[in-house]
């Protein structure tokens, strides 16, 4: 089975990418959520939307953080919630509401148990990390941008 070449996102739409780039800058630099949490909310919405790229990304990020018997339970971070603080449950809980929101309408709980561990301006900007790594799954998944990981 031959694999269809695909266009390179980012080289085809420059400015595009810039501005998504952008959006990114602000997340890293700009924003008060700390590093280790960005990375695994970029994890975890990559996780649900099955880009193997940003997958493969994030996760070798959230490993310079948070150690791997962790990282490796991500996906059901729910069943293990010794592993993670009352915040980053309740950024997991928003970032899965927020990104299956067609289904789960972001539902009053979520927002919540969100906004109770967040300060008004943190959950706005763990909403746009959010948005934003949907956006990028978005364009990593249909174009199979390439994974780092090797056989």
């Amino acid at each position: 089975m031959s694999e269809i070449n695909r266009l390179v996102w980012n080289e085809v739409a420059p400015q595009g990418a810039k501005a998504l780039y952008g959006i990114h800058h602000y997340i890293t630099t700009a924003t008060d959520l700390p590093n280790e949490l960005i990375h695994l909310i970029f994890l975890r919405v990559s996780q649900i939307n099955g880009c193997a790229h940003c997958i493969d990304l994030h996760t070798r990020d959230l490993l310079k953080t948070m150690p791997i018997e962790k990282v490796v339970l991500v996906p059901v971070w729910a069943e293990a919630p010794h592993l993670f603080s009352d915040q980053y449950r309740a950024a997991l809980a928003w970032a899965e509401e927020v990104t299956l929101v067609s289904e789960t309408h972001a539902s009053d709980e979520a927002y919540a148990a969100a906004s109770a561990a967040f300060a008004p301006k943190d959950l706005v900007d763990l909403t746009i990390t959010i948005a934003a790594m949907n956006a990028f799954n978005r364009l990593g998944a249909p174009f199979r941008l390439p994974v780092q990981a090797k056989a």
